[in-house]
């Protein structure tokens, strides 16, 4: 089933400002919080969807990959919002709701309470690709390392806030007492304390492990472009959910096709003799080498397209073209013989441009 575009979700414009999307994002949050709709799995589905959609249109880099490529820009793996968890929505309430989800939790009779696990960092790697991988799109393995949770992990509730991860102050002021909630300092909001742990593990009770992973590249990726794998960075302390592996494109250089946008760039030279009397040759292109033919009276210059040899577009909007100019050679040395044979055909009409063709020539001249 193919994912519904965020700005729907959220039923905004793409125009929409931070604080449209905010609040469209609290409008759904509410209405389809599980507190509010205990055991409705459509509701509770439609909450992460909301969640996942806020996570990327409220964040700036995400929103412009999103803008520019879509769906197929924001996961590697091309599913759903893995590693997306509970967790990660409520700690969204920060943000969207003012200070801790407690304000949000109160409102329905029993958020409040909810401990905050941090979120495990980002990790970025880079992989290389060829031009014809960057076309057809191409599945690489990679090895990398990322902090886990390590075996052994044992935990004892938060004396400070007694495992609600928050504490709360209250306050006399001119408008009366103001209860607030904050993240507690203890624990940093987690809930629990390490009690004990493996001796390779670090103070959060992680382990740094390799991980093997497929990533399936889209055809159409351009050098520069970042992918991202949900779930697959860092994990948090405490259990918390793993951040992002971001996946950033380079390019390979080809021996003889340059890129353009979507577009391919292939510089054929010719001789004299195949651009005055015309020749087929052959030519590469991403898909292997195909035939062309040159024209008589070919001049330097000229341009052939090759339609749909080029790079598909990320967002669907059809296939480049593949671009052979056409360029002769002039030689920069002659022998005796060759140089008697154009010296007899520098007198034919022929070789020589038309009163027409000079009158054009000399326009171009004035203009530069």
């Amino acid at each position: 089933m193919s994912k519904r575009d965020f700005y729907d979700v959220l039923g905004v414009s793409r125009g929409a400002s931070p604080e449209e999307i905010k609040k469209a994002y609290r409008k759904l949050a509410i209405k389809y919080h599980p507190d509010k709709n205990q055991g409705d799995k459509e509701s509770e589905e439609m909450f992460k969807e909301a969640a996942e959609a806020y996570d990327v249109l409220s964040n700036p880099d995400k929103k412009q990959r999103y803008d520019q490529f879509g769906h197929a820009g924001m996961g590697a793996g091309g599913g759903g919002p893995q590693g997306f968890s509970m967790d990660d929505i409520f700690s969204q309430f920060g943000d969207v709701f003012g200070g801790d989800d407690g304000m949000f939790g109160s409102f329905f009779g029993g958020g409040g309470g909810r401990s905050r696990r941090s979120a495990g960092s980002n990790i970025r790697i880079k992989i290389k690709l060829t031009l014809p991988e960057m076309k057809a799109g191409v599945e690489k393995t990679v090895k990398y390392r990322r902090m886990v949770q390590a075996e052994g992990v044992k935990y004892a509730t938060c004396k400070q806030c007694n495992g609600s991860g928050t504490v709360r102050r209250v306050q006399n002021t001119f408008l009366g007492q103001m209860a607030t909630n904050s993240p507690c300092p203890v624990c940093s909001g987690m809930g629990k304390m390490i009690e004990s742990k493996p001796k390779e593990a670090n103070e959060q009770g992680l382990i740094s492990q390799e991980i093997e992973t497929s990533i399936r590249i889209p055809g159409g990726v351009a050098e520069g472009m970042q992918l991202s794998m949900n779930g697959k960075g860092n994990y948090g302390p405490g259990g918390g959910a793993a951040g992002d592996l971001i996946v950033l494109i380079e390019g390979i250089p080809h021996d003889e096709l340059t890129r353009e946008e979507n577009n391919v760039i292939f510089h054929l030279w010719l001789s004299f003799t195949q651009a005055t009397l015309g020749d087929s040759v052959e030519v590469p292109t991403l898909d292997g080498k195909v035939r062309i033919k040159i024209d008589a009276g070919t001049q330097p210059g000229k341009m052939l397209r090759l339609k749909g040899k080029g790079f598909p577009d990320l967002n669907g909007y059809g296939t480049g073209d593949q671009l052979v100019v056409l360029n002769v050679y002039v030689p920069t040395k002659v022998n005796s013989e060759e140089k008697a044979l154009l010296e007899k055909l520098a007198d034919a009409d022929n070789f020589k441009p038309s009163a027409k063709e000079k009158s054009f020539f000399d326009k171009l001249k004035d203009l530069f």
